[in-house]
């Protein structure tokens, strides 16, 4: 188990972490307690669909703020004070020129708990992340893709 494998965060993501841990631990289990008392109060609970759906949720909730209290014990919140743009990094926003489809796209390079691909967050451990890391301006990369292998440019780093 990677227990203690440090999980790296932007502020950003750190802040989204602990605003996720608060609403969990306050307003979601007082939600799925009421829950709770309003199917025991339908009676035998051995067969009651309602208590079964709670109890479930109930654990869901239970282990994603046990999952989400491990991240934050673990985090190191990257001080992107000192990013250096002209290198890629992790906290680096980086303008690529994708050369296959000729097209320009942007990546924020973030830990691995902070990626999201549909926003343009990509881990550090991803293909595409580990490729760009320590890049500059100019630079050509090769990343293995499932496709095979894409091109991509360096255009532009910033923080």
């Amino acid at each position: 188990m990677e227990e203690k494998k440090e999980i790296l965060l932007t502020q950003e993501g750190y802040q989204k972490l602990e605003d996720e841990l608060e609403i969990l631990k306050t307003v979601r289990r007082r939600e799925v307690a009421d829950r709770i008392k309003v199917a025991i109060s339908f009676g035998d609970i051995s067969e009651n669909a309602e208590y079964d759906e709670a109890k479930n949720e109930q654990a869901q909730v239970e282990e994603r703020i046990i999952k989400l209290e491990s991240m934050i014990r673990r985090a190191v919140i990257i001080d992107e004070s000192k990013i250096d743009s002209n290198v890629v990094t992790i906290g680096s926003i980086v303008k690529v020129n994708d050369m296959d489809f000729e097209e320009e796209v942007e990546y924020t390079i973030v830990g691995s708990a902070e990626a999201d691909p549909y926003e343009g967050k990509i881990s550090n451990e991803s293909p595409v992340g580990k490729a760009l890391l320590g890049r500059t301006i100019g630079d050509v990369v090769d990343v293995q893709v499932p496709d095979g292998v894409a091109k991509f440019e360096i255009l532009e780093i910033r923080r």
